[in-house]
């Protein structure tokens, strides 16, 4: 009984706070274009990288 105590206070902190961060995300709009970002790392850019020492690709 002693361990309800802890317990259940500590699991309303835990799911207030996983709320509170949803709640965040989803007042940041941090899910407005996810499938955007995702192709964009598969995407070659349209000019050759080159390096900044040399300046050759």
């Amino acid at each position: 009984m002693n361990v309800l105590v802890v317990l259940i206070p500590v699991s309303l902190i835990l799911g207030l706070s996983g709320l509170i961060g949803f709640l965040w995300t989803i007042r940041t709009r941090q899910y407005e274009d996810p499938l955007g970002e995702a192709s964009r790392i598969l995407l070659e850019a349209d000019t050759p990288r080159t390096t900044r020492a040399t300046g050759k690709e």
